[in-house]
């Protein structure tokens, strides 16, 4: 067994593996960039090593540097994790020739199984039936004559980075460059594949594990058919889809493709599965690494995969058998990551300013975070995993859901009350899963109001904010009790903004609260921090919003012809030049962020007047990138407020945060109704 592991990755995955490393009792290295001198991965390692700067390929994608780390530490074996280098031929080879363990399969395994080309035709002479396709350079007529709809995959990785769902063939071509321009960025490869896409597929798949004795079995399937843009977001197993044969005769299968290319380690054999006939499944790729969704195996079975790396590479043999596997109960995986559903899951960053992570019977969490972590966009947005078990399908959904709901990452938007309305589906709920499922359902999943118990409770802390320091006799005209002599206490109004919704406005009496006017008791947040409101896994940021400075901003710069960054990201392609005329809904620039491509089109017929980035340009969230002037015909169109004056606007100013007086309250409610869940 060995004495020292690096771990060559970060996050979540690297605090996980660290973790069996410790209860192994080997001591473990950890590797950092300068992004994540203090990350958590780096605070529980027994030694961390600096390997460069930002970006990744001058830190975690620097084989040299790893390398080089590994060997200055006295480690005998280096663990991947996954992601960055877990699949990289070049990166096993350059461990095995420094002396040092790669703990997973051979280079030669994986250079095999990470050309998707060459994978298929491996492990369809082996006889697992695959997906019907072509491949470069004959890849247009291939689409062509299989028909749409057809699937553009990269050769040279997974992830769902550069995948592309054609439905209309005329738009081949450029779907085509498209998915190129991804493949090349994520994998430095531009290589596609294309496949017969079938239409409401569940996706399943296959964990297998081998020695270097020839000893290949495997752990069951996971059922990851919940995704959104081809990335998996829930994972569970059991599948509720598979009988017993079927599960035989697909375990069968991935054992074969993992022996058809001397698989050594933990991996995973992935299947496209019609849902109306479970029987058909077509072999679409084997990861040569460990899952993120290994914790759901790892529940029903009992094993630590981890351990089991570590012991296979150690060069142990499996001391079981397909025979002695059983599946005990059922496990799901939820993965939390940085990004905003009401923004169209833009990716999110920030300091995470408050942290609760869910505990309790059968709930577990593997997370990078702590509080004080910076997210940035320069690594991949998943930043935890929580996971459920139970005996039976529903009491794990049941366990999960809750746990979710006291999940915090004040700072940083999440998906986790995403995640927890889409486990309550009932669609979910009944088992009846394929991979369109999300996207179908995605509009009646995302919060599309604050609830205005939140407003409420925004308020009734603002109004603590202003009470002065109790130390002895205090002005009663100091209290922000709006108190009066001879008279009834005044209301204090606040007005508050939650980026992406209306202003609102909030009267605070006593224990009377008035949200646009409409009576409402505060929610009891599940955490606040500073701006930051959270309640069953969704969190706001409610800031202070001053109508008379937005009425005398609103025509300035920012205004609608000026096109800003949605996400903190890096500007990749430019289209446009200042002067040029566009049309509404032209693509002019493309912003890139944790691996994902945001298109930033013309929000109206114009002139471009101000161009303030080009390729290679880091953008903050909502910096101005460039102005459209409207043209004449797209001014007239405009609606009636659009044109307001700054003094019409000015008009209908108010304060902010100031005591008013004792009368009923002016406006209308907004319409937001809905009820905190």
């Amino acid at each position: 067994m060995f004495d020292t592991v690096l771990v060559a990755n970060r996050g979540e995955i690297a605090v996980r593996v660290i973790r069996t490393l410790r209860q192994l009792g080997i001591r473990s290295v950890a590797v950092h960039s300068d992004a994540d001198a203090d990350a958590r991965h780096v605070r529980e390692a027994d030694e961390s090593v600096r390997i460069g700067p930002p970006p990744a390929t001058e830190s975690y994608l620097s084989v040299e540097r790893i390398v080089e780390a590994a060997l200055r530490t006295g480690a005998q074996a280096v663990h991947p994790g996954y992601g960055f280098l877990a699949e990289n031929a070049t990166f096993a080879r350059a461990c095995e020739d420094a002396g040092l363990t790669f703990i997973g399969p051979s280079p030669d395994a994986i250079a095999l199984m990470g050309d998707k080309i060459r994978a298929k035709e491996t492990v369809e002479a082996a006889g697992v039936p695959v997906v019907p396709g072509g491949r470069d350079p004959e890849l247009a007529r291939a689409a062509r004559e299989l028909g749409a709809p057809v699937l553009l995959k990269p050769s040279a990785g997974g992830g769902g980075k550069g995948m592309r769902l054609v439905r209309d063939l005329t738009l081949l071509e450029e779907e085509i460059a498209a998915a190129r321009r991804e493949a090349r960025a994520s994998f430095g490869d531009d290589t596609l594949l294309v496949e017969r896409w079938v239409d409401r597929p569940r996706h399943i798949e296959i964990q297998v594990l081998a020695d270097g004795h020839g000893n290949v079995v495997h752990l069951g399937e996971r059922e990851c058919s919940l995704q959104r843009r081809h990335q998996k977001i829930i994972e569970e197993a059991p599948s509720v889809l598979l009988d017993e044969a079927t599960r035989e005769a697909m375990g069968a299968a991935a054992v074969e493709a993992a022996r058809s290319c001397g698989y050594r380690g933990a991996g995973t054999v992935e299947f496209i599965v019609p849902g109306e006939d479970p029987s058909s499944y077509y072999f679409m790729e084997m990861n040569t690494r460990l899952q993120v969704e290994h914790p759901v195996t790892e529940l029903i079975t009992g094993l630590d995969l981890v351990e089991w790396q570590v012991r296979v590479a150690a060069g142990e043999h499996l001391p079981f058998a397909q025979a002695d596997i059983t599946l005990t109960g059922h496990a799901v995986e939820a993965r939390l990551c940085a990004e905003d559903p009401s923004r169209g899951f833009l990716p999110s960053g920030g300091t995470v300013l408050a942290l609760r992570e869910p505990e309790g019977d059968g709930v577990r969490t593997d997370s990078g975070l702590s509080e004080g972590t910076e997210v940035s966009s320069l690594y991949d947005p998943m930043l935890a995993k929580v996971i459920a078990y139970g005996p039976d399908r529903d009491t794990a959904l049941r366990r999960l859901r809750a746990a979710l709901a006291r999940t915090v990452t004040l700072g940083v938007p999440t998906n986790a009350g995403f995640l927890r309305r889409l486990l309550a589906h009932p669609a979910v709920v009944a088992g009846e899963l394929d991979t369109g499922l999300v996207e179908r359902e995605v509009d009646s999943l995302v919060a599309a109001d604050v609830p205005p118990e939140v407003y409420a409770a925004a308020g009734v802390l603002r109004q603590r904010a202003l009470a002065p320091a109790a130390d002895g006799w205090v002005d009663p005209f100091a209290r922000p009790d709006g108190w009066r002599l001879g008279g009834s206490p005044a209301w204090t109004v606040h007005h508050v903004h939650v980026p992406g919704h209306d202003p609102v406005e909030i009267r605070v009496r006593g224990t009377e609260v008035l949200v646009d006017g409409v009576p409402t008791v505060p929610a009891r947040p599940t955490a606040a921090a500073g701006d930051w409101l959270a309640l069953d896994g969704d969190a706001w940021q409610l800031r202070d919003h001053d109508p008379v400075a937005a009425s005398l901003t609103g025509a300035g710069s920012g205004g609608a012809g000026s096109l800003t960054a949605p996400m903190p990201g890096t500007v990749t392609v430019v289209k446009v030049a200042v002067g040029d005329e566009v049309t509404a809904g032209q693509s002019l620039l493309v912003v890139e962020a944790m691996k994902m491509e945001h298109v930033i089109a013309a929000p109206h017929a114009g002139t471009v007047t101000e161009l303030d980035v080009s390729p290679g340009t880091t953008v903050a969230m909502d910096q101005i990138l460039a102005v459209v002037e409207p043209s004449d015909a797209a001014e007239q169109s405009a609606p009636e407020g659009a044109r307001d004056s700054v003094d019409q606007r000015l008009r209908r100013g108010a304060r902010s945060a100031t005591t008013a007086e004792n009368a009923p309250p002016t406006g209308s409610p907004n319409g937001e109704k809905g009820a905190a869940s």
